[in-house]
């Protein structure tokens, strides 16, 4: 999940259209292996398909509304009724994925609110890119203080504590265990891709894919 996050933020960013577009390429795709191959391939085609629905999301938000960050949940869960018909069919693995990676969005804006970097969002992202930057960094730097780590590794903890019982549920050897095994997964990549995201915009803001 680390991946797409990082290759999707500064695509979208210079090229929001193209991005969007390619959002059909990975659902095709997805279709296609889950529908002629059978065994891991159509686990990694159903994968695919959930990856496809946060990378519709992320590319609505990103490319066209990231000045409304009151927004940004909203529009990534554009695929959620599907993904909750999914959970019921065969595709459960991506749905389970899109919802968690869905959850994990709720938590880093929650915590965007409770620390007040949401209140500074549209200035940064409206500002010119050295301008951005230095204000991307001075807002990173304003996290560093006893309460907001605080509240920050409150956080952490409950993931590392959801996603840890989503893998008990888990077993390889059946379809439902296969989704909570990749919900957990995709949940504990939250903690990953936001810690990234906040040492970038520390040692260099230009690099974050929010500018």
């Amino acid at each position: 999940m680390v991946l797409p996050v990082f290759l999707q933020a500064p695509w979208v960013h210079f090229y929001p259209l193209s991005a969007l577009l390619f959002t059909f390429v990975l659902t095709g795709f997805g279709i296609v292996l889950g529908q002629f191959v059978s065994g891991k391939w159509f686990k990694i085609g159903s994968l695919v398909l959930g990856v496809s629905g946060s990378w519709l999301g992320g590319c609505l938000f990103w490319g066209w509304l990231r000045m409304h960050p009151v927004l940004h949940l909203p529009v990534e869960a554009v695929a959620l009724p599907l993904a909750c018909v999914g959970l019921t069919t065969k595709w459960r693995m991506g749905a389970g994925f899109y919802l968690s990676c869905l959850l994990g969005t709720a938590f880093t804006d929650l915590m965007m609110v409770l620390t007040g970097v949401m209140s500074s969002w549209p200035d940064v992202v409206a500002a010119p890119i050295e301008e951005a930057a230095n204000k991307l960094n001075e807002t990173s730097l304003n996290l560093l203080n006893p309460l907001t780590m605080v509240l920050i590794l409150l956080a952490a903890v409950l993931i590392l504590f959801l996603s840890n019982e989503m893998n008990k549920r888990g077993t390889l050897n059946s379809p439902a265990g296969g989704a909570w095994l990749v919900a957990g997964a995709a949940l504990t990549t939250t903690l990953w891709v936001d810690g990234l995201f906040l040492v970038t915009t520390l040692l260099q803001p230009k690099l974050s894919g929010l500018i």
